[in-house]
């Protein structure tokens, strides 16, 4: 069976268990945030406990990290989202808080070389992190080189501490409809926690159609993480309603305004 065919049989049958309504098998992701379903009286502190504050602009400076920080804590975010150069420096401004650390690896494009990633991994982990966002290999994907892809993303698996919380991000601006329930497929078979929309680098962010295919994908019992683009809070309440229980966001500060001055929703 050719590279071809594997996908083409791969994708009917994961296609057919999505038809059939039955959920992908997946391992509890920690820490879940509860589905807006569950939640009828959602406030604004409930938000916050999705949102992941983001910094990743690559000109960003040490007066923008302490403001990030400061954020975090004051609106009690589930956690700060950096580069991994800069995770020493979060993790000492929030040593002592409920924020959590999280790192993304292989960022922005995903095509470095697995050991690359995986070091980059260990590194953060050593550093404070308790959360990594590591980028596919798009091009391994794009290739039907799946084999690649579930091994890219099982090293970084094995880099993990136990308590690590691992989302692999699959920028599915670059990948077509197939390719995303491929990816979200290998991510889970690799023991990942979550899957995630978008770096928020390559043109286009996080969709509801896209959410909404993941979660189906994925079940009940794994986590999805929106990222790219999201701006308002009508957004981020959309992308939840959807099937998204994280929300990588850059804009968070800007999101609470809107809920606060909603009340609960």
């Amino acid at each position: 069976m050719d590279q071809k065919e594997l996908i083409d049989k791969i994708t009917k049958e994961v296609m057919q268990r999505l038809n059939q309504g039955v959920a992908a098998p997946a391992k509890n992701v920690q820490d879940c945030a509860p589905a807006l379903a569950l939640m009828p009286n959602m406030s604004a502190a409930d938000l916050a406990g999705f949102i992941d504050h983001t910094l990743l602009k690559p000109e960003a400076v040490v007066s923008q990290f302490e403001q990030l920080c400061n954020e975090a804590v004051n609106y009690k975010f589930k956690s700060v989202c950096v580069n991994s150069s800069w995770v020493p420096f979060v993790a000492k401004k929030l040593r002592g808080t409920s924020v959590k650390i999280c790192s993304v690896i292989g960022f922005p494009l995903g095509e470095m070389d697995t050991r690359s990633k995986a070091f980059e991994a260990r590194n953060a982990i050593g550093n404070g992190a308790e959360e990594l966002d590591m980028v596919i290999n798009v091009g391994a994907l794009k290739s039907g080189n799946l084999k690649l892809v579930e091994e890219d993303i099982r090293a970084i698996k094995r880099a993990c501490r136990s308590t690590t919380v691992l989302k692999v991000i699959l920028e599915t601006g670059l990948l077509t409809d197939e390719e995303k329930i491929l990816a979200c497929e290998i991510s889970r078979k690799a023991g990942a926690d979550f899957v995630k929309t978008s770096t928020g680098f390559s043109g286009s962010g996080a969709t509801i159609h896209d959410v909404a295919l993941m979660r189906r994908i994925v079940g009940p019992k794994m986590g999805v993480k929106a990222s790219g683009g999201i701006r308002t809070f009508d957004q981020a309440l959309a992308l939840i309603r959807a099937g998204a229980n994280r929300l990588g966001c850059g804009a968070s500060v800007d999101i609470m305004t809107g809920a606060e001055s909603k009340g609960t929703y």
